[in-house]
């Protein structure tokens, strides 16, 4: 990515306005509590990796809010994180990140609010700079499996914009193309906010890659009438037993792909495997608003008074899945197996 997703500016953070996205590069700065959580509810900084490093930099920008008002981080820190782990139900990333905060302040919530400013930053930091080595990790062990003239399908967004560098589906694809090898990435538009052909074409073109958007229900045709060598995406949460839960309409692709003998790879971090999950069953799926839907081309596109289902995340069985790659390797069947030994 020429441009950082999100970025911290001293006593406030620094996100890409991704709604604005491809018509304009917008930047908007946070600078409460509030602002990061509409930031992550609105869907401005999104990405389940990027979600959690935002949401470390709110706990951070919750501090400095007690600074400023002057009042007491034992009681106003806890309700900042309480209010961020509010924002998005499915991402496991968030929850991951905020334990940790949470984990920090706990152990100095008495003391100076300096200490406590400086601890909790340097730990936000860290989280912003593990997700950029471990996008490099998932990338280098992802771009093992492409060979040169390959074309690969991919759903949403799991790029640069997504993480604090350059991806972990994508990742794999810059990895491959770093190494030399020519990729060609065919991008599904991703109802019902188009993350693909607004978000991941943005990013591919930009990075120079060659990247074709197709609506999503062409995929099957795609598969069908291209060489399509594999299908690479990101995921929002992935249970022990390796069921992903990722962007509606992950699971209807993984269906096509075992239909067409395409491999279906899923590339994320060890943060976002929930061992506490035994399957997909038990994974949250949010459910976004109606408007998103009925007017989410800038016009009524549905009739007034008929119901509306948006559930933002579908869940892959894991018997679709040809394999996870992540930054210690590329997990195969078993996956509860692998993940138990990686993990423990």
């Amino acid at each position: 990515m020429a441009v950082a997703t999100l970025v911290w500016n001293q006593d406030n953070l620094r996100l890409i306005d991704q709604t604005k996205l491809p018509e304009q590069l917008e930047f908007i700065e946070c600078n409460d509590v509030e602002s990061v959580a509409e930031s992550i509810e609105s869907l401005r900084v999104r990405g389940a990796p990027a979600i959690g490093v935002a949401a470390a930099y709110g706990v951070v920008i919750g501090v400095l809010e007690c600074i400023r008002n002057g009042k007491a981080c034992a009681q106003e820190v806890p309700k900042a994180i309480q209010r961020l782990a509010a924002t998005r139900p499915t991402a496991v990333n968030l929850f991951w990140a905020l334990d940790r905060m949470t984990a920090v302040f706990e152990a100095i919530d008495s003391e100076d609010p300096k200490i406590i400013l400086q601890q909790l930053l340097a730990e936000a930091n860290f989280i912003f700079e593990e997700d950029r080595k471990v996008c490099r990790m998932i990338g280098k062990n992802g771009a093992e499996l492409l060979e040169t003239g390959n074309t690969i399908l991919t759903h949403c967004n799991a790029g640069g914009l997504a993480t604090a560098d350059y991806g972990t589906a994508l990742a794999v694809v810059y990895a491959a193309v770093e190494e030399g090898k020519e990729i060609a990435v065919f991008a599904d538009e991703t109802r019902p906010l188009l993350q693909g052909s607004r978000l991941t074409a943005w990013e591919l073109q930009q990075s120079g890659v060659d990247v074709t958007v197709i609506c999503d229900n062409m995929a099957g045709t795609v598969l069908r009438q291209k060489k399509i060598n594999c299908v690479v995406v990101g995921a929002d949460r992935i249970a022990e037993n390796g069921d992903v839960a990722n962007k509606i309409g992950t699971y209807g692709l993984a269906v096509l792909s075992r239909e067409h003998n395409v491999p279906f790879y899923v590339a994320a971090p060890l943060s976002t495997i929930d061992m506490t999950l035994a399957n997909g069953d038990l994974i949250p799926i949010e459910e976004r608003m109606p408007e998103e839907i009925t007017q989410g081309m800038g016009r009524q596109t549905v009739p007034e008074g008929v119901r509306v289902y948006n559930p933002a995340f579908d869940v892959t069985p894991n018997e679709l899945v040809s394999a996870i790659i992540t930054e210690k390797g590329v997990a195969r069947k078993p996956f509860d197996t692998v993940f138990q030994s990686w993990l423990s």
